[in-house]
Parts: structure tokens; sequence; C-alpha cells
């Protein structure tokens, strides 16, 4: 593993600023995903009736994804959150080296270099 240098903290702290919005704005996002849900929080999948609309079925299967994309989404930003405070931002947390600085910019959540993020999601199936 490698030891590159750290990000300097008058970067770390607008990046600290902007990823604590994106968590906000993400959390509201899933807050009203949650809402416009059909089956609600009072029914599950597993629980509605044979008949149920395939619609109202369309509508659940698609708030379900899109909630379960923004939760990877939500934990890869408190990731990233949790880097900046420990000044360990910017670096790959698989190999130590520095991720691409035009990947954080595309995806300033990133925890992972290109390299490594390809190889976990295949690992991920």
């Amino acid at each position: 593993m490698t030891n590159p240098s750290k990000l300097p903290k008058r970067l770390l702290v607008p990046v600290g600023e902007f990823l604590t919005e994106q968590l906000g704005t993400l959390k509201k996002r899933r807050k009203l995903i949650s809402r416009e849900d059909p089956f609600g929080k009072a029914r599950n999948e597993n629980k509605a009736a044979p008949d149920t609309g395939a619609e109202e079925r369309i509508g659940h299967d698609r708030a379900s994804a899109l909630r379960e994309s923004l939760d990877k989404k939500i934990i890869q930003t408190r990731k990233a959150l949790t880097r900046v405070k420990v000044g360990d931002y910017g670096i790959c947390e698989e190999c130590g080296r520095m991720i691409d600085t035009d990947r954080l910019m595309m995806r300033p959540e990133a925890t992972y270099c290109v390299k490594c993020e390809v190889k976990h999601e295949r690992a991920q199936g």
C-alpha cells in the first residue's frame, strides 16, 4: 500500500460542506420516494393482496429500486464525509493511492479509485 500525501484542509472544508449538503438532499429524496410508494409504510410487497393492480406494483417496485439506490449513495456519502473528517478523503480505501481528481469531481462521494471500484463491483456480482 502506498502512502500518498493527504489533501490540504483548505480543500477538505468545502468538500465536507458539499457532501453534508448532498447527504441532506439524498435523505429528503429518499423520504419523498417513500411517501410516493403506493404500498406505503403499512403495506409491504409480501403482504399485498394477490389482486393488487399491476400499476400499483410497478410503482412500488420503482420506489423500492430508487430507495435502494439512494441508500447506497447515502452510505457512500457518509463514508466520504468520515474520510474528510479524519483527513483521508481522496485516498482509495482499498489500495491507498490517490483517487483521480476528475473522478472526485464527478463523484465526490467516491472512496475507491476506478481500478478498485471495478474490482469491488465485480466481487458484488
